[in-house]
């Protein structure tokens, strides 16, 4: 399909500029970027706004682990080497329990192209240059947004220019990438969409710092809670420590956060470094059915949230993107709509999935270590599990299968 074709002409009904394409795309995150890189393979035009700027979103530090299935998903379209910055990723996750460590590998004995290291800004970097590069139209502080005429054939949506210049695109679909708090999910009318809300009752204060990252992925039990030490970079390592969730991050000194790390991971020697930011926020797990309303599309957060264990979140936020761009296609290709009529349930399937996969490994790693709030019996169930998962081949092998990503039958 050609390139965007657009007719800009000024309305008389707003003084905006009027223009045309087949998918806009909200929000420039991993889920959004990949709809639109996915997109342009497929020769279908786009427009990607992006509330902030090109700086932010660059530098906006999340999740690290890009799982294998997701890898795949990239190299299938051509775009793995593009696109996927950082390290390949050995597969192998340390837990330590009480100071005792247990080597566990996600690899599940499939062929192909494994997981890799790439923290999210590596991806959005790398995403937004692949599409630039392929003469994408990404567009960033875009203010205003807003989202009209779902329900019918040809969807606008409004915006205002960094200059304050009005514009309204017209498309065929609207893709809503923009976040659990993006104006996407909140154009749906009242009484569409079924929320599936979660609260584990757990807060976690995450801490970046100028510090050697560990050899492997780490999630630590003890009995002064949970904690975990990921790597974000060749210098840079990302912490977590388990809190109450209405902790204050200034509670948190840069010693009491060293203290509590070198208890819990069971590691008196563990390199200090620099504290760059740090923050708390709730673990919390959220599904939204149906993730489609009209033309409109919902893809990654702003249809549901995971618990970040197990890092499941972007990797949800990818599968969306890749079932969305190939529904797309398929509709705009052969005029098969049966992709785009059965996005939801789709998608769904594996977004509960990986909600149980993730809701379990939350509570076996929590409730395994300070058992002030659930007890002795499920912090000894935990344990149970635990054991089973470092001793039993079987349960090893079911834990692999869910870290990389089942191929869930369609």
């Amino acid at each position: 399909m050609a390139d965007n074709v657009r007719e800009l002409r000024k309305s008389p009904e707003a003084s905006e500029q009027r223009e045309s394409t087949t998918v806009v795309v909200v929000g420039a995150g991993p889920a959004g970027l990949t709809v639109a890189n996915l997109l342009r393979r497929s020769g279908i035009d786009c427009v990607v706004l992006e509330r902030r700027s090109r700086e932010y979103v660059a530098q906006r530090q999340r999740a690290g682990i890009v799982e294998t299935r997701a890898v795949r998903m990239f190299d299938s379209w051509g775009l793995a080497d593009r696109v996927l910055g950082g390290v390949p990723y050995d597969g192998i996750l340390e837990f330590r329990v009480d100071g005792e460590r247990h080597l566990v590998t996600d690899d599940d004995g499939s062929e192909g192209p494994s997981a890799r290291l790439c923290p999210q800004q590596v991806l959005v970097q790398k995403l937004t240059a692949a599409y630039l590069a392929d003469g994408g139209d990404l567009r960033f502080e875009a203010a205003d947004v807003s989202l009209h005429d779902l329900a019918g054939d040809r969807p606008t949506v409004r915006y205002r220019t960094a200059d304050g210049t009005l514009r309204a695109i017209s498309c065929a679909f609207v893709a809503g990438c923009d976040g659990d708090h993006g104006i996407s999910r909140a154009a749906v009318p009242d009484g569409v969409l079924t929320a599936h809300a979660f609260d584990h009752g757990i807060g976690w204060l995450t801490v970046l710092a100028d510090a050697p990252p560990p050899a492997h992925p780490l999630l630590a039990v003890s009995p002064q809670g949970f904690a975990a030490h990921f790597p974000r970079g060749p210098h840079t390592s990302r912490y977590y420590l388990q809190c109450p969730p209405d902790d204050q991050p200034d509670a948190w000194s840069d010693s009491r956060v060293w203290d509590a790390l070198r208890a819990r991971l069971g590691d008196p020697a563990l390199t200090p470094g620099p504290i760059t930011d740090r923050e708390i926020f709730r673990l919390r797990s959220l599904v939204h059915d149906p993730m489609q309303y009209g033309r409109l599309f919902l893809v990654g957060d702003a249809a549901h949230i995971v618990s970040p264990m197990g890092g499941k979140g972007m990797n949800l936020a990818l599968y969306d993107a890749d079932l969305l761009a190939r529904a797309v296609r398929d509709f705009v290709s052969d005029h098969d709509e049966t992709g785009l009529r059965t996005y939801s349930q789709r998608c769904l399937r594996r977004v509960w999935n990986d909600q149980e996969f993730s809701h379990w490994l939350t509570r076996t790693l929590h409730d395994a270590g300070d058992d002030t709030h659930t007890g002795p019996f499920h912090r000894s169930l935990a344990r149970a599990r635990l054991d089973r998962l470092f001793t039993s081949p079987a349960a090893a092998r079911g834990f692999a299968e869910l870290m990389t990503g089942p191929d869930l039958a369609e």
